[in-house]
């Protein structure tokens, strides 16, 4: 979402680390390089104005101009004051009462629905148990998407379509919740394609009978320069805790989600980032100015891998890997579990550099599907034993059941060999592959050997010294 923005300041920042001094002229090219950047990613103008002047203000500050590496210095402080304009730090739910009751508000169209079977996922995963409320008594089918999406991922559903009386329905789910013992209680209530008195009215009338623990606002990324004043119109009114962004792998400017923090004042709590229910990450302010700003994003790939690989399934494979067994069963797993990840793109775009690496080679998601195609053509067999593919009559068969060409076989073929080749010299590099003991025992040895040439070279010398006397 924050492509455009990213590229247009990683532009500007390169222009500024290219200097071996900063001057009041550089520095306001550059300022004048963010202002429009920012602009054009439908970020308030006020709070863009207000944002370049803070940023100018400490970049031309004795600190910086004096600096050893001032290019550097400024970057910083852009990274700085765009975490403090998204919120500095990640705010957690308040999920100390029980049931902790969270009303989902927003525009029709917003996401609402969706974002609540998102969150009701997050806080499964956490052990939470979960009732989601169908409130939403006007938007067709919105009861259904609710009840289809509660069997997906088995969570209870309260709904009631034989009434409209949204307060009801929500007293009577609260009833139910205290008697289940349920930890949380999600209510999907309605929305409209505009604010209007009779939305805003049944929304404090649910937030006075249910005392919420937390307000959300659900809000489309794409609302542009509109999420400022639908932002404070439900602040207004209902008092948020915080805020919810969808839609936030579309290509969207992305002005929302540096426009609201600022205007409300209420932190931006999560983040949809894909149509699927796992889509849905807690915002970390430092982590996407860092990604915005070209540094990636590591820990959020660590954490995101760290729930999708197990540790035993990483060191059955580290094992394969050492004993030379390593097939194409295991390479059709890693592919899946690369998805999982979000694709060979995402990955790329969390890593420090990894968006201009992606931009450089062309990489394309679509890759990883053609591969997998290929691989699911094989026989059980063919994927034991790779070695078997060195036929042609295989590597037409296989070209033709994948639907990619012959060449594309061969290339798959031959990366797989070159990877196998790698792995099968990892004694070359002791320790690189078989944990922290080999790599101690690599220093050791390592740093016996020197000791013993070093020996070496000292007697010859004596040797030499004799021979001359």
């Amino acid at each position: 979402m924050f492509e455009n923005i990213s590229d247009k300041l990683q532009d500007t920042f390169k222009n500024l680390t290219g200097r071996g001094k900063l001057t009041e002229s550089n520095i306001e090219d550059a300022m004048r390089d963010v202002r429009l950047a920012l602009l054009e990613a439908d970020v308030n103008y006020k709070i863009v104005k207000e944002f370049v002047d803070e940023v100018k203000s400490e970049c031309l500050g004795e600190r910086v101009m004096k600096s050893i590496t001032p290019g550097q210095q400024a970057i910083k402080i852009v990274n700085d004051h765009l975490v403090q304009l998204m919120g500095e730090s990640n705010v957690a739910l308040d999920l100390s009462a029980k049931p902790s009751i969270i009303l989902m508000v927003g525009l029709q169209g917003g996401g609402k629905t969706t974002t609540t079977a998102k969150l009701a996922h997050h806080l499964q995963k956490e052990g939470k148990s979960i009732l989601m409320v169908a409130a939403d008594v006007y938007r067709p089918a919105a009861i259904d998407q609710l009840e289809f999406l509660g069997r997906d991922l088995n969570i209870p559903v309260y709904s009631n379509k034989g009434t409209s009386n949204v307060t009801g329905i929500a007293t009577t789910a609260l009833a139910a919740a205290h008697r289940d013992n349920v930890d949380v209680m999600l209510v999907d209530t309605a929305g409209r394609l505009q604010i209007d008195q009779d939305l805003i009215q049944e929304l404090k009338n649910l937030k006075q009978h249910l005392n919420p623990a937390e307000i959300l606002l659900i809000a489309d990324t794409a609302l542009g320069q509109e999420a400022v004043s639908v932002a404070s119109h439900f602040n207004d009114a209902l008092n948020l805790t915080g805020i919810v962004l969808t839609k936030m792998d579309s290509d969207a400017h992305g002005g929302a989600a540096l426009s609201m923090r600022k205007v409300t004042g209420k932190p931006i709590k999560f983040v949809g980032v894909g149509e699927k229910t796992q889509d849905f990450e807690p915002f970390y302010p430092d982590r996407m100015a860092s990604r915005i700003l070209g540094m990636g994003d590591v820990v959020s790939l660590v954490e995101k891998a760290a729930e999708t690989i197990s540790e035993e399934e990483a060191k059955k494979l580290e094992q394969k890997m050492l004993k030379k067994k390593y097939d194409f069963n295991d390479f059709l797993s890693q592919l899946g579990q690369m998805k999982k990840l979000g694709g060979l793109g995402t990955i790329l775009d969390m890593m420090p550099g990894g968006k201009k690496l992606k931009d450089a080679v062309n990489i394309d998601d679509n890759m990883l599907t053609h591969i997998e195609a290929i691989l699911s053509s094989m026989t059980p067999y063919e994927r034991n034993h790779p070695d078997v593919l060195k036929e042609m009559s295989r590597k037409k068969r296989i070209a033709k059941g994948s639907g990619r060409p012959v060449d594309d076989v061969q290339q798959l073929l031959k990366r797989f060999d070159m990877m196998k080749s790698m792995v099968s010299n990892h004694k070359k590099f002791p320790g690189m592959f078989g944990g922290g003991s080999g790599q101690y025992n690599s220093i050791k040895s390592s740093g016996q050997q020197s000791k013993t040439m070093s020996q070496k070279a000292k007697k010859a010398k004596r040797k030499k010294h004799k021979k001359k006397r």
